[in-house]
């Protein structure tokens, strides 16, 4: 029996030692890279829980890659912190796609093993697959979505614009092409035409309309999303970026949620690429229809989200979900005859620190219907780095309220937990700056949050180019009283709302 246990023992410990990811330091991280065509690097921290949540999910995703030929590797930045500054990382984790040394891009993709594989796969492959009869059907199935194009090979117009729209796509789904009439015949359509496959829905959608980048990225956006998806960690910066409005079905039961999605199959096969349905997992992410101004616990319910100009239509039937009034109510939101819901605080009757506190209600006053150059923060109450950046940020606004500089640059905040704002938030502290007469173009603010660097920001994208003052007398909060945070490299990737705030 001992022996038994020992080798049950020895066993584990092999298979912990084990791993498709390859640990680099800057002795190995160069020649790594070189030799290798492909490369995902991870530069993490130990102490960081996003890390570790992804540590599983990075080992599966390497394993199957590695058949591939595609390599994951992982730097330890507290061991390795001037590869990690060499590199530019900011946050933990960070992930960087090296074609070798001098080819680099941002992963882009989620951090789930699904994920890694798929969009890895992509960026092993060329912009467009060239396919034939002995190919083109596992292309069909090698991915949840992927695009074949029947062109005929002397049409060069069509090849063009599919290769530009395969560039700008490659992240998120797989092209391929065809010059073969026969394979054309074969899939019932003509040539020049696009077939988009997928896993769900009715298995594909065919684009037979004019070749322009533009009508090719409207029918993949519209094709690409099922009828009636989910929202959840991984789909939720798709739909945010999908440009339609989104209509959440909350419901707390995998089973009232798959009878939702089949009774709203109907309503968006009708309003199919003007609007996105899916449903929400209530029990996981309810906290989420506070913010669609919905009323909490009262579940299923529904609302639609215009996500370009973050505005809320919340369905006031929570409890109870009728199709027949749903329908309705929807048809009514496309005629443009349901005014949005804002929610918002009161508007402060007097501003009480150097920081200009902005609500819903003065938002179009403070920000955008005036001549100043405005940087504003989208904060949230339970942000830690929030916390953290609050007597900077005090600072930083002292140093513009003097009766001169007062008239050129606001320095403002907004709880965007509580407030409507039009801007979609994607993480907290969100920074932006609203230069006078470049309202419509706001810039985001993303280096070191510091009150000398923000300064700079503003002088050298306002408007105005104003030179920060001298902070005048005010009461700023003591440092010491804010909650002690994790070393800056975490700002970026701690509080992001892909994570959905640990939820949505």
């Amino acid at each position: 029996m001992r022996g038994f246990a020992k080798c049950v023992a020895l066993g584990l410990i092999g298979a912990a030692v084990a791993s498709d990811v390859h640990q680099l330091t800057k002795d190995t991280f160069a020649s790594f890279v070189e030799e290798n065509d492909l490369v995902l690097a991870e530069f993490f921290a130990p102490w960081c829980g996003h890390c570790k949540a992804l540590a599983p999910e990075y080992e599966t995703a390497a394993t199957t890659l590695k058949e591939k030929n595609i390599a994951l590797a992982k730097i330890d930045c507290t061991e390795e912190s001037e590869l990690c500054q060499e590199y530019g990382v900011e946050g933990y984790p960070t992930l960087k796609v090296f074609r070798g040394p001098e080819n680099i891009s941002p992963f882009t993709g989620q951090r789930k093993s699904d994920a890694i594989i798929s969009y890895m796969t992509k960026q092993g492959l060329p912009s467009v697959s060239v396919l034939d009869k002995e190919t083109i059907e596992g292309f069909k199935t090698s991915d949840k979505v992927v695009l074949v194009a029947y062109f005929a090979a002397d049409d060069k117009a069509s090849n063009e614009t599919f290769a530009e729209v395969a560039n700008s796509l490659r992240d998120n789904y797989l092209f391929g092409a065809t010059n073969d009439a026969e394979l054309a015949k074969a899939e019932g359509v003509k040539q020049p035409s696009i077939v988009l496959y997928k896993t769900f829905d009715e298995g594909k959608d065919t684009f037979s309309e004019t070749f322009t980048k533009a009508n090719v990225e409207d029918f993949i956006k519209v094709a690409a999303v099922p009828l009636v998806g989910e929202v959840g960690p991984e789909t939720y910066g798709g739909y945010m970026a999908a440009g339609i409005p989104l209509a959440y079905i909350f419901a707390e039961t995998a089973e009232e949620r798959e009878e939702l999605a089949k009774e709203f199959k109907p309503l968006a096969t009708k309003h199919k690429g003007a609007i996105n349905f899916a449903t929400i997992d209530a029990k996981a992410f309810g906290q989420h229809a506070a913010n669609l101004n919905l009323e909490v616990n009262k579940f299923p319910a529904f609302a639609i989200q215009k996500t370009d100009k973050n505005e809320k239509y919340p369905y006031h039937e929570a409890g109870k979900l009728v199709i027949k009034d749903i329908g309705k109510f929807v048809d009514d939101f496309v005629a443009g005859k349901v005014e949005p819901s804002i929610k918002s605080e009161p508007i402060p009757e007097k501003q009480e620190g150097p920081v200009t506190v902005v609500v819903a209600k003065n938002y179009a006053n403070e920000v955008i219907d005036n001549d100043k150059d405005v940087l504003i923060e989208f904060y949230a109450p339970w942000c830690g780095h929030c916390k953290a950046l609050a007597p900077k940020y005090e600072e930083l606004a002292a140093m513009y309220s003097s009766s001169e500089l007062s008239k050129l640059v606001t320095v403002a905040k907004v709880d965007a937990t509580l407030n409507d704002v039009p801007d979609e938030i994607q993480g907290f502290p969100t920074i932006k700056l609203y230069a006078a007469g470049k309202k419509d173009s706001p810039i985001e603010y993303s280096g070191s949050r510091t009150v000398e660097d923000l300064a700079a920001f503003i002088k050298d994208n306002g408007s105005h180019h104003a030179e920060a003052g001298e902070p005048e007398t005010v009461e700023l909060r003591d440092e010491s009283e804010m909650p002690e945070q994790a070393p800056a490299a975490t700002e970026v990737a701690d509080d992001t709302l892909n994570d959905m705030h640990d939820e949505l």
